[in-house]
């Protein structure tokens, strides 16, 4: 009676953690979305612009979770060292023996308040900067290292949707990168890749100053302006973006989506 040889043990394949690139992630609600999406699984890419510590901090954080992280600096704002940057991130990306970012989280920012009166141009230009054509030619540069079938998501503001005086220029940026965010998800969605905006309303955090958080009259009337009755904190907006990037969320493209627990009702 003759045996067959059995046939060599096929490798069993192991799925590669996603790996996501979040900006401004040292701090605020970047800081908390990095750990939202590290609670998941994910690998983390953060970038800070002058806070090297506290990103450094954030990467032990996701670190001690048994996820990799890395923080890289970048100034939104400086448009001309993207092309380094995504040298930069190319080179760690080899580190870790991938060539691909999956998920592009567009959230560094700043804050300025002024009366649309009294707006000066340096203000605006910083703005537009940092909140519009930062987002938009940074993820125009790194469109070669984000793989087929990801995801982009890009963050606005409540104050897109209603008005508060002071923030006319800030808002107009957030209104421009909800129109940008549907052209991006039709031009992109030939490579699979689904784009979003989420939209946050009040949150305690020293965004802008931590007049939100620092305030007590201001907190207070932002709560009773709130349909769940208090200001929003971070951790409100982290599992959002981790919710946006989860597998079981992959049909979701093209939608602003806010987090304000019921602002301006």
């Amino acid at each position: 009676m003759t045996t067959r040889p059995s046939s060599p043990a096929r490798p069993i394949a192991v799925a590669m953690p996603p790996i996501s690139l979040v900006t401004g992630g040292s701090r605020g609600l970047g800081r908390d979305m990095a750990r939202a999406l590290a609670r998941q699984g994910h690998d983390l890419l953060i970038t800070y612009r002058t806070g090297k510590k506290e990103a450094e901090a954030v990467v032990a954080e996701i670190t001690a979770l048994g996820r990799r992280a890395t923080a890289l600096q970048l100034d939104v704002g400086a448009h001309a060292t993207f092309p380094a940057f995504a040298e930069a991130l190319r080179e760690q990306l080899s580190a870790w023996q991938r060539d691909r970012i999956d998920h592009l989280v567009n959230n560094a920012g700043m804050g300025v308040h002024a009366a649309f009166a009294d707006t000066t141009r340096e203000q605006f230009d910083q703005l537009v900067d940092v909140h519009l054509k930062g987002p938009f030619f940074l993820t125009q540069t790194l469109l070669p290292l984000l793989a087929d079938g990801g995801r982009i998501v890009n963050i606005s503001s409540g104050l897109a949707r209603f008005s508060v005086p002071g923030y006319a220029a800030y808002a107009a940026m957030k209104g421009a990168m909800e129109v940008l965010t549907r052209y991006q998800a039709k031009e992109l969605g030939p490579r699979g890749i689904a784009v979003n905006i989420v939209a946050p309303g009040a949150i305690a955090t020293d965004f802008g100053g931590g007049a939100v958080r620092d305030d007590a009259d201001l907190n207070a009337f932002l709560a009773a302006q709130t349909a769940l009755g208090r200001v929003g904190q971070a951790e409100d907006i982290g599992g959002v973006v981790a919710s946006l990037l989860a597998p079981a969320n992959r049909w979701i493209n093209a939608q602003r989506i806010e987090a304000s627990g019921g602002m301006f009702l």
